[in-house]
């Protein structure tokens, strides 16, 4: 399976949980979730916008327009409050999805 397909149906939860940690414009989300995935998990713009509009339209993350460290305007995005509860339910979702491919690999 090519690595952009299980980044597909991820997206929306590794979005949730970079932000988790703090605030960030697309561009810092796209590199975290590249840092911690070491490499392996590389997000286009093409798909890194689109699923941040779309959390931002379901109430999970909230933006506004700041000035970044090199003095250049970006969308800053957070999370809400639904965003923060949405990652726990979210993540656990990812690990009963996980185990269950697990068992069929095993089988």
């Amino acid at each position: 399976m090519p690595e952009s397909d299980v980044l597909r149906g991820t997206l929306d939860l590794l979005i949730l949980k970079v932000l988790s940690a703090e605030p960030m414009h697309g561009w810092g989300v796209s590199q975290r979730i590249q840092e911690r995935s070491r490499g392996v998990l590389d997000v286009n713009q093409g798909s890194l916008y689109p699923a941040l509009q779309r959390l931002e339209q379901r109430g999970l993350v909230d933006s506004e327009w700041q000035v970044t460290e090199q003095n250049r305007r970006a969308r800053y995005y957070r999370l809400t409050a639904a965003g923060r509860r949405a990652v726990g339910q979210e993540t656990a979702n990812w690990r009963r999805y996980v185990t269950a491919v697990e068992y069929i690999l095993e089988a």
